[in-house]
């Protein structure tokens, strides 16, 4: 066997496959990014701030390594110099980092401020020559609010129906008329903004923000599946949640508008609405609860403060945990430690509060530092733990962020249930009890009333015997009605049964300082209260009932001077009057307009398929519209804004109404002359048409007849036509 030739690498020419695998190394700076905002700290603390800045930047959408951190040391002081150099894989990942932290709150003393490495290189050699920059052209952008400047002053509302979404105008019949029809596709439902701003779609991939006078998309917020929505009071911010937890895959896009691998598991986000930012998430199961004590998720699950100022969410029976915003800290780096507590609500910021934060804000200091306006009422929250071991339960009244308890109230011998109702003003709070009975074999209610703007919160107490199914204040008043009934079905409720309710109204009486009836109206099937917005109107519906679908309206100061009368001088209740009734076979959603001269009711094809469609009454009950579809789905009145008038401005209207509405009156009578002349010239376009036909056919029809005598007269014939006429008769007798 021939010897094999030794082989020498070094004659063989690998440059060619070099070549091709050649590592590119990035020889710049553009990976590296300069964060100023750092807090100062000695050595001892340095692993403690690595680790918490690497947490932060991760859950930017960022994510880093300690080793990816060069902190630069003063060696005299023994401190850091409160910046720090990051570096990152790629150019790619430093953009998103920058991106999504600058400008983000690293805790309640210190901002990140985030600069690229080479930018600093840039700014020291800039040429100082100065430049005129070139003017670019103006573009308006559309007014978000521009329907509130409709010149007839009309009210708009969305249907679903179907696929196909309709925003109309309501207003005369003349001025109803389609706003808009968007080509929206694949989404669940459709929601406005609590002052009507957006209206939002819920889609597989996300939600949707639309609006301005063109319906352009505004904002979108990438939360995959999300089945429900919540706006904070303010359209600051918004909350999604899906049943299904987020899931990042891999390669998935990154940054401070996306989830990031940190946000995996939990199933509800909240987002600014204006950047689109991905503010924190949340997950609403409690690992530590059993599964055979898991309830039902009561929505929403996080509650906003009035003024858009924190976010609240309870733990049941441990804690409720108030958030900061927009930073989503903890208030106070600690949450409420509350053992059992079942449900809380934030108090409503009435008209007078919002007029006392404003002259707070606008009031200058004086030379004592103080301001000398009057301070605003602080943000106040009620909550109720049930009963536990020897101590009762108890409902109370606590001001935040100060944590002072304002008020405490003990509650015997109460069942499961307890529910919280604010007036819309914040002038009173109803905490509805249900309690039992010394022998726990019957079941009372209980109403404790909290008068919120007196001194030490007085609660009064009303007694009641039956349960009540409904409770509601009126917007801007001093009533409430409940529904009440002592049915023995009411507990077992099923197809073909109606609960008999009565339905009371009560007012506040000055001179005692407690709640009065003011009028019961036995015997009937309503269980839902609806008050118009502006108070004094009321709507008694039965709402979801296969066999009864009754609306009643009520005006409660039916008789004017009852409204203003003295106490004393007219029996109460005399002015509540019934004004209508009226029926919507298979109601589900009863819902008055901004206005309040306008009811909406409908049946959707959500909660049954038998005759969906809706219908629009008027405050008397009238029934102005009513239309009857297929796969009807949802009936929702444009939110308005609070107006921007002064109060001053606001008294002047009411004090000149009639120079005001004698404009309006033209505007009617010329719209109803316009009405006579068009239905006049109508009439009088049929009657022509109908004289030009009949001379027409009246003509056709002599000829005709002219023709058929003509016919006659050529084709006579003779008839000859024999007669017998008995002349004389003669009776003749033979006699044989």
């Amino acid at each position: 066997m021939p010897e094999t030739a030794a082989l020498n690498d070094d004659s063989i020419d690998y440059s060619d496959i070099e070549t091709k695998y050649q590592v590119q190394y990035d020889d710049g700076f553009d990976n590296i990014l300069v964060v100023d905002g750092v807090p100062i700290i000695d050595r001892s603390k340095l692993d403690r701030l690595l680790t918490k800045v690497t947490k932060e930047f991760s859950r930017k959408g960022a994510s880093i390594k300690p080793d990816d951190i060069f902190m630069p040391w003063d060696d005299a002081s023994g401190k850091s110099k409160g910046y720090m150099f990051v570096e990152f894989k790629n150019v790619d990942d430093a953009n998103v980092a920058l991106a999504a932290i600058h400008g983000h709150p690293f805790d309640a003393k210190h901002t990140f401020k985030v600069n690229r490495f080479t930018d600093i290189e840039r700014y020291t050699e800039l040429d100082e020559e100065y430049i005129e920059p070139e003017v670019e052209e103006y573009t308006a952008r559309e007014h978000l609010r521009a329907w509130l400047a409709d010149p007839q002053g009309r009210d708009q509302y969305v249907t679903y129906r179907g696929d196909e979404v309709l925003i109309n105008w309501h207003g005369k019949p003349s001025q109803c008329e389609v706003a808009h029809k968007p080509d929206w596709k694949d989404f669940l439902y459709v929601a406005w903004s609590p002052m009507g701003t957006y209206v939002a779609t819920l889609h597989r991939q996300g939600v949707r923000l639309w609006g301005g006078s063109s319906w352009k998309p505004q904002q979108r917020f990438a939360h995959p599946l999300v089945k429900l929505i919540d706006f904070s009071p303010c359209e600051q911010y918004m909350v999604t949640w899906s049943n299904e937890p987020i899931v990042v895959p891999e390669g998935a896009l990154q940054g401070s508008q996306y989830f990031s691998p940190d946000d995996e598991g939990n199933n509800i986000a909240v987002w600014d609405i204006k950047s689109g930012d991905l503010l924190r998430t949340f997950s609403t199961t409690n690992e530590n609860e059993p599964p055979s004590l898991k309830k039902q998720m009561a929505w929403p699950a996080l509650k906003w403060s009035p003024d858009d100022k924190y976010v609240a969410r309870i733990t049941p029976g441990q804690m409720i945990s108030v958030h900061e915003l927009p930073s989503m800290f903890l208030q106070g780096k600690k949450s409420l430690k509350i053992e059992g507590v079942v449900d809380f609500e934030w108090c409503p910021l009435g008209d007078k509060d919002k007029d006392d934060a404003e002259k707070d804000a606008k009031a200058v200091p004086n030379a004592s530092g103080t301001k000398p306006a009057k301070k605003a009422r602080e943000n106040m929250l009620v909550y109720w733990t049930p009963e536990v071991a020897n101590q009762p339960a108890r409902v109370t009244l606590l001001a935040f962020p100060s944590r002072t308890i304002l008020r405490q109230k003990n509650l015997f011998n109460v069942t499961e249930v307890c529910k919280l109702y604010w007036q819309n003003q914040g002038d009173f709070l109803c905490v509805k009890v249900d309690r039992h009975t010394k022998t726990k074999k019957s079941i009372f209610c209980n109403l404790e009333i909290f008068r919120m703007r007196e001194k030490d919160f007085p609660v009064e107490v009303v007694e009641l015997k039956d349960t009540v199914m409904d409770f509601s204040w009126e917007p801007k008043g001093e009533r409430f009605a409940i529904v009440s009934s002592n049915d023995p079905n009411l507990g077992n409720l099923g197809p073909g049964i109606t609960i008999k309710t009565d339905v009371s109204f009560y007012q506040l009486e000055h001179g005692k300082n407690d709640f009065k009836l003011l009028r019961t109206l036995p015997s009937r099937t309503s269980n839902a209260i609806r008050w118009s917005p502006r108070g004094r109107h009321v709507v008694l519906a039965t709402v979801g009932s296969s066999s009864k679908s009754e609306l009643e309206f009520w005006d409660l100061d039916f008789n004017s001077e009852d409204a203003h009368r003295k106490e004393g001088q007219a029996e109460w209740g005399t002015g509540i009057q019934l004004l209508g009734t009226a029926d919507h076979y298979g109601v589900t959603d009863v819902e008055w307009d901004p206005s309040g001269r306008y009811l909406a009711t409908s049946a959707s094809a959500w909660t049954h398929t038998l005759e969906n469609g809706y219908a629009i009454w008027d405050f008397r009950g009238q029934e102005l519209t009513k239309q009857i579809q297929d796969r009807f789905k949802q009936f929702i009145w444009r939110p308005r804004p609070p107006t921007l008038l002064s109060k001053e401005k606001q008294k002047q209207i009411r004090r000149n109404l009639r120079e005001f509405s004698r404009a309006f009156e033209e505007d009617d009578a010329a719209e109803e002359s316009n009405v006579s002349a068009e239905l006049t010239a109508l009439r009088k376009r049929l009657v022509d048409e109908w004289n030009a036909w009949r001379t027409l056919h009246k003509k056709e029809l002599g000829d005709e007849r002219d023709e058929l005598s003509a016919g006659k007269e050529e084709d006579k014939e003779e008839i000859e036509v024999w007669i017998d006429e008995v002349i004389e008769q003669i009776e003749e007798e033979i006699v044989e």
